[in-house]
């Protein structure tokens, strides 16, 4: 099996197993209990907020554990503002973002929460300009503004200007005193490329997921800015400094630790990122080369080093992905929680990609382990399916990569 899905979710590393074994046989005590067992256990759950604090360069008392990203994404949404009343809250967010933030942002609509999108060019990076123009129009001292931007979007890996717009908030904050909060979705971004929360003061939130940097499923956390008032959302307890009430996941928690340590030696060393960009990079101009008309969503702008989203035009991606399936290679159509669903991805639509396009689109993400032997195996065996699909085309279908 050839494994190039590692956007919806990642191998975890033997040592995470390792340590999330030792933590379910040895370290079953309560961190919430006085005795020496529990407090045995309550040091563990701190190292690991330690380590993954020095990940992100932020304070270990400014991180929240959560199930995963989606908990965070709500959490930060509903935390902001479910408490806002009398029609003051404002959600400033993009049309492409995961569902685990277009959906609560549905819900705080109908709730009357106002709900604004920025645009986005045909890459999908946000333009500056209509943020700034959003921004003066809905942020300011009446009202309590949050911004939610993907750091890197899941779909096509396109990363957003975080330090831009992270001087555009700083600016109409200073200029409005409005009650404005910067929020980023950076479940893709965190463990694949540095994001350090010491050099960019203006975010206030930041949720991230550990199955997506070799971690195990199940658990995340949310960074939360000193000064930050949340409305928790699941109440119980008094774990997580109030904010999120339940018996802390321990062995997740320690296992996640680990997978923020590797992940800091892994960001340490820049020169394996530009190798496994340029393999990326190799495997998109072999695939074009072997099957014009097929080209790379997103493909110029800035992206993440691991993820590669290929438009076969024309074609249906679940029967792309179904070929490739059968001969060993997984890949996906886009996000793997709306795999099943035969409607072309919105995130795709809302970049302008025409839909027989969208339609045909398969997103390969590869992992820091992955080799140029299974890229180009997986190269041939793309070619081999799309080509073999491409024969069956209806008459008239034409795949010149512009939607036909």
């Amino acid at each position: 099996m050839i494994y190039l899905d590692n956007n919806a979710t990642t191998q975890p590393e033997p040592a995470v197993t390792d340590a999330m074994l030792e933590a379910q046989r040895d370290l079953w005590a309560n961190p919430s209990s006085v005795h020496r067992f529990g407090q045995q256990v309550r040091r563990r759950v701190e190292l690991a907020r330690q380590t993954l604090a020095a990940l992100l360069g932020a304070a270990p008392r400014q991180l929240v554990f959560t199930s995963g990203g989606t908990e965070s994404n709500n959490l930060a949404l509903h935390g902001v503002l479910d408490g806002v009343s009398g029609g003051g809250g404002v959600l400033i967010t993009t049309p492409i973002e995961h569902a685990a933030i277009r959906e609560p942002a549905e819900i705080l609509r109908r709730r009357g929460v106002e709900l604004v999108l920025l645009s986005v060019d045909g890459d999908g990076c946000i333009d500056l300009d209509h943020l700034d123009q959003m921004l003066a129009a809905h942020a300011g001292p009446q009202r309590t503004t949050l911004l939610s931007v993907q750091w890197a979007n899941n779909e096509t890996g396109v990363l957003q200007p975080m330090a831009d717009i992270a001087a555009r908030v700083a600016a109409h904050r200073d200029s409005k005193r409005s009650r404005l909060y910067l929020h980023s979705d950076a479940t893709q971004a965190v463990g694949k490329i540095p994001v350090d929360l010491s050099q960019l003061a203006e975010v206030d939130l930041l949720s991230l997921s550990a199955h997506k940097f070799h971690g195990p499923k199940g658990v995340g956390a949310l960074y939360i800015r000193r000064g930050v008032r949340l409305h928790a959302q699941q109440q119980g307890g008094p774990q997580e400094m109030q904010r999120r009430g339940g018996t802390e996941n321990v062995p997740g928690i320690i296992g996640l630790g680990v997978a923020a340590e590797l992940a800091r030696q892994f960001l340490a060393e820049p020169t394996r990122i530009e190798r496994l960009a340029a393999m990326r990079d190799r495997f998109e101009q072999a695939i074009i080369a072997q099957l014009p008309g097929t080209m790379v969503n997103s493909g110029t702008s800035r992206r993440l080093w691991n993820t590669s989203n290929l438009a076969f035009v024309g074609l249906e991606a679940e029967a792309v992905l179904i070929g490739l399936s059968e001969r060993g290679l997984c890949a996906s159509a886009g996000a793997a929680c709306s795999s099943g669903s035969l409607e072309p991805s919105p995130v795709l639509l809302a970049m302008g990609i025409p839909e027989p396009a969208a339609h045909g689109s398969v997103r390969f993400s590869l992992s820091r382990h992955t080799t140029d032997d299974e890229l180009e195996q997986s190269t041939a065996l793309t070619v081999q399916v799309v080509s073999k699909l491409r024969q069956t085309l209806p008459l008239g279908i034409e795949t010149d990569g512009h939607g036909g």
